[in-house]
């Protein structure tokens, strides 16, 4: 970590209903994640007192640090207790900076909590972020499909692809973040990679990125067929990403990384593909179709604002756009993964994910590819 007693701030753009946002001059190391998130709060919380802060460093993720600052003070003279008060801190993984336009994911934040969609944003750092606490558990495997919380993020979703600020629609559309961001990818993959073992793994598995790249083209003009609209996406539903208070009754998205205009079947498609785990990957868990029409047909309903039930042949239309739009998936965060299996620092096997993702594309293309629908 670099930084100087108290770090120069200046302040991302506010709007008339929303203040401006802190920006700090700091630098956290990913090895010293609890010294930079001190220096951080000395700025945000200024009333904390180091004393009575609890740290707690947060491990479900592949490409970012998070840690969590509990600040837990003690009763106050009368007897009363003091509400606890949370801070949440991620710190950047390293090189993400090449995948991800900072600036944006702060606006996607912004824009979201006017919402109501996603956590208050209380400042950013030179390779970071600091941002409201969000109670609740993340979704695992088996509660992904939990009858009491399944609609919920059904439902969330849907809201969330009604945000007009960055929809598809209307005069001036937009283009959709797939072709783009994985014509991004694929630039990003080192020809030879620095470890000779990670180089052999790869290269036994994936073709060249010339062949990768004609094969996504192939895809993507596949998919365009099925006319999916472009709505404003979080792109990377993955079940951490997935926050449910039980007590309250709803679920929250956080990690807007990727947010951006995008095909509403990619969106569905991509937490689909998540419901198989990230450390212990099993497509065994990708939900059946039974499952996927009930889900689609509870996304739909919210999506329209209608009373009545989807006509099955809206399900149905759904259901064959979502599961060829999973294809895409795989294979954008198949590339994705060999980006991190050169940069990142995280102590986790890239390749391993990257080729269980492409090799799952590959197994599933000609099937889901083979979908039909009737109006």
């Amino acid at each position: 970590m670099s930084s100087p007693d108290r770090p120069d701030v200046t302040e991302n753009g506010g709007t008339d209903t929303q203040p401006a946002v802190p920006r700090l001059s700091l630098t956290v190391s990913e090895h010293a994640v609890t010294p930079g998130a001190i220096e951080i709060l000395k700025v945000i919380r200024p009333d904390w007192h180091s004393d009575s802060i609890r740290f707690k460093l947060f491990t479900d993720g592949i490409t970012n640090k998070l840690v969590g600052c509990f600040y837990e003070p003690p009763p106050s003279p009368g007897g009363s207790v003091t509400d606890e008060d949370v801070v949440l801190i991620r710190v950047y993984g390293n090189k993400t900076e090449m995948l991800i336009d900072r600036r944006t994911e702060t606006e996607n934040i912004q824009l979201l909590h006017r919402y109501g969609y996603a956590p208050a944003l209380y400042a950013t750092f030179t390779n970071g972020l600091a941002y409201e606490y969000v109670p609740g558990v993340t979704l695992t495997t088996s509660t992904c499909r939990h009858e009491r919380i399944w609609p919920l993020v059904a439902r969330r979703m849907a809201q969330m692809h009604k945000v007009s600020e960055q929809s598809g629609t209307g005069a001036n559309p937009v283009a959709p973040a797939l072709p783009a961001k994985t014509e991004q990818f694929l630039q990003l993959i080192p020809s030879t990679f620095s470890d000779p073992i990670k180089n052999e793994r790869v290269w036994k598995v994936f073709p060249r990125i010339d062949e990768l790249r004609a094969e996504f083209e192939d895809l993507y003009r596949r998919l365009l067929e099925t006319n999916s609209p472009i709505v404003f996406c979080h792109n990377d539903l993955l079940l951490g990403n997935v926050i449910y208070d039980e007590e309250r009754e709803r679920v929250t998205f956080i990690d807007y990384e990727y947010a951006a205009p995008n095909h509403q079947a990619f969106d569905i498609g991509n937490h689909f593909t998540e419901f198989a785990g990230i450390d212990d990957i099993d497509y065994g868990r990708y939900p059946d179709r039974a499952f996927q029409l009930r889900w689609l047909g509870e996304y739909i309903r919210e999506y329209r604002g209608i009373g009545s039930a989807p006509t099955e042949g809206d399900v149905q239309r759904l259901y064959v756009q979502v599961n060829q739009y999973a294809l895409a998936s795989h294979f954008h965060w198949a590339v994705w993964a060999l980006i991190q299996a050169e940069h990142s620092t995280i102590d986790f096997d890239f390749v391993q994910f990257g080729t269980t993702r492409f090799l799952e594309y590959r197994a599933k293309r000609d099937e889901f590819l083979g979908l039909r629908y009737t109006d």
